[in-house]
């Protein structure tokens, strides 16, 4: 999914949430990003293979 240089990390890396976000919708508390990923503003994540995680903080 990801066109830019240096390409995003994959949804397998644990920075798979540091890929560029592509479609903001904060108003609704989560983000997609370009490999994938949807970011909740809670900290959880879905990946696009259905996989739902938290980030380790």
């Amino acid at each position: 999914m990801c066109n830019h240089s240096p390409a995003c990390p994959d949804t397998t890396s644990t920075a798979c949430c540091s890929a560029h976000v592509v479609a903001d919708h904060s108003e609704q508390g989560w983000c997609r990003l370009c490999n994938g990923v949807i970011l909740f503003d809670d900290g959880g994540y879905l990946t696009p293979d259905g996989r739902a995680l938290t980030l380790a903080g």
